[in-house]
């Protein structure tokens, strides 16, 4: 195990999507004048916009991804040492987007009716906290062991480890939820194969993750902030409907959606991105004691996606 103080090694992949090895540069890597130098990078939280390592775009599907990253075990690594007592004190915001997230995913799935869902990447359980209250027997895995004592200490059901190694058995869930998680694990081809395992027929399976093809993006360019160290692949409506179809599933919907943000939380990420807007803004929010409330974002680069499980 690489120790959490030092870089762990890179390697070089082949595309996740159609497996060529036949890429060119995207953007090319900001690691040496960023500096980072530790594991921080990969926390939900962390504010790092514009620190990675090269990406690049394969030229037989257009998919992107970063290149070379972190070996596949280093970055299970990096996320079971992971702790992030930030993303406690945004909980309220979250706790909004997640109620958000969950009338849509109702009207797609159905009542809960004490069915099983599985949220991958649960981090402290916000989402199942908020699905269990719901009326769903609602489940969590999680590789950081911090976030799960966090979550349990809770009385929520959690499991350490990732989706591909919890043990759950096949047909097992209704619903599986993926909250701003593709976009991390090293393999997601493999993690969306693990996900139409666990789900019986006619299973429901949500995705949320960035798009890179969205206006915004277009847009910022280099200077998009979801381009990040631990970001290690970026869909687009595209080779995401074409993965999540490698892996047996039939998209049914996708669409934009935003998230809700604490003022406080909201101007930290702005002052990170551009600290000369930000700094003032703090200072406002601050002096009018309104760090708290909570801001309705969506700029259109956050998309969720509905699938349903083929071959049932």
């Amino acid at each position: 195990m690489t120790s959490p103080a030092s870089k762990p090694p890179l390697e070089h992949i082949r595309c996740n999507l159609c497996g060529a090895d036949d890429y060119e540069l995207h953007i090319p890597s900001t690691l040496e004048r960023h500096k980072q130098a530790d594991w921080n990078a990969y926390a939900c939280t962390n504010s790092g916009y514009g620190c990675h390592g090269p990406i690049v775009r394969c030229k037989r599907c257009g998919f992107v991804y970063a290149d070379p990253r972190p070996q596949s075990g280093d970055v299970l690594d990096i996320y079971e040492a992971v702790q992030d007592p930030l993303y406690v004190e945004e909980r309220d915001g979250r706790i909004l987007t997640f109620e958000h997230h969950l009338r849509p995913l109702e009207r797609f799935t159905g009542p809960a009716n004490g069915r099983r869902l599985l949220d991958v990447g649960a981090h402290t359980g916000v989402f199942v906290d908020i699905a269990t209250r719901h009326g769903w027997d609602a489940w969590g895995v999680e590789p950081s062991t911090w976030a799960v004592e966090q979550a349990r200490a809770q009385g929520l059901q959690m499991r350490l480890g990732t989706l591909e190694n919890a043990g759950f058995p096949d047909a097992y869930f209704s619903v599986v939820t993926m909250w701003d998680v593709i976009e991390h694990v090293p393999d997601p081809l493999s993690t969306l194969q693990a996900a139409w395992r666990i789900l019986e027929p006619g299973g429901a399976l949500i995705v949320h993750t960035m798009d890179i093809d969205s206006l915004f993006s277009r847009l910022m360019g280099q200077r998009w902030p979801w381009y990040m160290e631990m970001h290690l692949f970026y869909f687009s409506r595209r080779t995401l409907t074409a993965m999540l179809e490698r892996a047996g599933f039939r998209v049914m919907w996708m669409g934009a959606q935003g998230r809700y943000l604490q003022a406080g939380y909201l101007t930290s990420r702005v002052t990170a991105l551009l600290p000369s807007l930000g700094r003032p803004l703090e200072k406002l929010v601050t002096w009018l004691h309104l760090r708290r409330m909570a801001l309705r974002i969506n700029l259109g680069d956050l998309f969720t996606t509905y699938a349903r499980k083929n071959g049932s």
